[in-house]
């Protein structure tokens, strides 16, 4: 049985989808299960043991380019696929595994896919309030009760893969490694300040700790200036856009714990059951928290807040600038050896 999942197209996003992949399996012995995936997050699904090929998505965030949808379908159509899992909601997404011809096309209704999706679940947010929920539901008939509880999302990541990208990056791993990812894709609502960050990099550093800066490119001048704040050359270390993600993951697992924004690197920080300590602003982590027993979320709860926005709507953005440094590092020290 050979059965094709179309990948959703953000880090987070992805890594909340694993327990479905558990489940199928799980429903499905013998499966060989493929991830139709953007290259920005294939190397997420790299580390899950249960996809076994991801075939290249080349196509931009929002990108309809029809013609090279269906050539792409056609080279598909003769992989034997018996069902297509389309994660993302939208029409364009269940385009190549109806191109494909695959038989069973399974996901939400969505942008009225009707006719691109045959196997089609009504979302009921009640029933299903946390994405990776919604995710694990494609693995059920439509309308049955999703079993409870799912199983964690797990990333891999040996003591050689760790290894090797200390050695290709030219570092050497700290006894006590800290690692803050301060950026969010999604905007600035969701960014602790960097002022913020700073001063915790600073106590950190006095309780003998390294600090190194993990993110994309676009978060190297976030870093910039979390160094320049921290008045320490050469402390925290940043490495924002200086790595793959492939690389993040394994620097990820070799820290002694984690503070992220709600990000895609919070769920992998999570995912590879790292201490994480998580801080929410104009997000909710009743939708998509970290999925970890060693994850801890801290957020003001401010009445204003979750307001999903990517700028704060009231201009004072108080569900992060009066989120303490102290509260934070107090939840970092929290069960560690002293």
């Amino acid at each position: 049985m050979k059965a094709l999942i179309v990948a959703p197209s953000w880090i987070g996003d992805t890594v909340l989808a694993q327990p479905l992949f558990v489940r199928l399996h799980e429903r499905i012995p013998g499966l060989q299960l493929d991830a139709l995936a953007a290259r920005w997050v294939a190397p997420v699904l790299e580390r899950m043991p249960e996809i076994a090929r991801i075939v290249d998505s080349p196509f931009a965030h929002g990108e309809l380019s029809l013609k090279a949808r269906h050539r792409l379908a056609r080279q598909l159509a003769h992989a034997g696929y018996g069902q297509a899992y389309v994660l993302p909601n939208s029409l364009k997404s269940a385009l190549i595994p109806f191109f494909a011809d695959i038989p069973e096309r399974i996901g939400f209704i969505g942008e009225t896919r009707y006719g691109l999706i045959n196997r089609r679940h009504t979302l009921n947010k009640a029933l299903l309030p946390q994405m990776c929920e919604r995710f694990a539901q494609l693995a059920e008939a439509p309308g049955a009760p999703l079993p409870r509880p799912l199983p964690l999302p797990r990333l891999s990541s040996s003591s050689a893969e760790r290894g090797g990208t200390l050695a290709s990056l030219g570092l050497n791993l700290p006894a006590k490694l800290a690692v803050f990812c301060p950026g969010a894709e999604y905007g600035p609502a969701k960014r602790w300040p960097a002022r913020h960050f700073a001063t915790l990099a600073n106590a950190l550093a006095d309780r003998g700790f390294a600090v190194w800066l993990l993110g994309s490119p676009k978060d190297r001048a976030i870093g910039d200036e979390i160094v320049s704040l921290s008045g320490s050359a050469g402390l925290p270390l940043n490495l924002c856009g200086a790595t793959s993600l492939t690389q993040a993951i394994d620097l990820l697992a070799a820290a002694s714990f984690v503070v992220c924004n709600d990000s895609g690197l919070m769920h992998v920080a999570a995912a590879l059951d790292r201490p994480l300590i998580a801080v929410y602003g104009s997000s909710s982590p009743g939708f998509t928290p970290p999925l970890s027993r060693q994850a801890r979320v801290i957020s003001l709860a401010l009445e204003c807040s979750p307001c999903f926005k990517r700028e704060c709507p009231l201009g004072h953005l108080d569900c992060l600038n009066k989120l303490d440094p102290q509260r934070v590092l107090a939840a970092c020290l929290e069960g560690l050896p002293a």
